[in-house]
């Protein structure tokens, strides 16, 4: 199998961000997601490009379990990998106290779950494993890389006073309300191939510089470059793109290539 470079789908928030750069589409509308997926039947991940000028809501994802109880067909587990952040920049993930489901709900309604949540600092090379249930929140000015299930499903606890429906019941019965105790670091800079995040439903990589590809077995995978542009028999592919497929039909990666590879689990 061979590389195929994934269609683009733009998806406009109010937290998004304007005039995107031509790498992402060059763009005037305020997007917040760039979705990548085949047009006639969805992978099993999702990979998005996220952009932000304002916080996203507070919101939490069901596991597998909790969501085909609700009759969805999946739950959500995400991983972040920050490409960018203005300075003072930020992540909501989890909360700075365990709190019980009344406690959670009175919070939510009364927004003080922003002031609750534990923002964290961040900065270009961060990553955070999201487990389902997790609370959470991107701030404002951060560009990353999100890679999930390939399933819709979100609900909010708290939206700013933004007119958009809220979803407390479900929210606060999937919610593990507590601190943050996931995976997270940073990516390594050294030259070659590194494993940095293990999910239930995806592993996830770094290959920096002109790493050797030819260990990752099998030939599903997800390439979205960071730094860097590639080759393969589909066209170029460079920051703002990703593509599904044979990694080793990747050419041209040298000093200063930077490339996420996902693989489903």
């Amino acid at each position: 199998m061979s590389l195929e470079i994934l269609p683009r789908h733009f998806v406009e928030k109010p937290w998004g961000q304007a005039g995107l750069p031509a790498q992402f589409g060059g763009r005037d509308d305020k997007v917040g997601e760039i979705w990548f997926d085949r047009e006639d039947a969805s992978l099993p991940l999702l990979c998005k490009w996220l952009f932000t000028s304002e916080k996203l809501s507070v919101q939490v994802h069901p596991d597998d379990a909790q969501a085909r109880a609700r009759g969805l067909s999946s739950g959500k587990e995400e991983c972040w990998i920050v490409t960018g952040a203005a300075e003072g920049a930020t992540l909501g993930i989890g909360l700075t106290e365990q709190l019980s489901d009344q406690e959670l709900r009175e919070a939510a309604l009364s927004g003080e779950i922003e002031q609750l949540l534990d923002w964290k600092p961040v900065q270009p090379g961060d990553w955070y494993y999201i487990p389902p249930g997790t609370i959470h929140a991107i701030g404002a000015g951060v560009q990353l890389v999100e890679i999930q299930q390939n399933a819709d499903i979100t609900y909010r606890l708290y939206d700013y006073g933004r007119p958009r429906e809220l979803h407390l019941e479900d929210g606060v019965a999937v919610s593990n309300s507590a601190p943050y105790s996931g995976p997270h670091g940073r990516l390594p800079d050294e030259a070659g191939l590194h494993l940095f995040a293990i999910g239930a439903h995806f592993r996830i990589f770094v290959a920096n510089g002109a790493a050797d590809l030819s260990d990752l077995t099998g030939s599903s995978f997800y390439l979205a470059p960071i730094a860097g542009r590639y080759e393969c028999e589909a066209g170029l592919l460079e920051p703002g793109m990703i593509a599904f497929g044979n990694p080793a039909a990747l050419r041209g990666a040298g000093p200063g290539h930077r490339l996420l590879v996902a693989q489903q689990s």
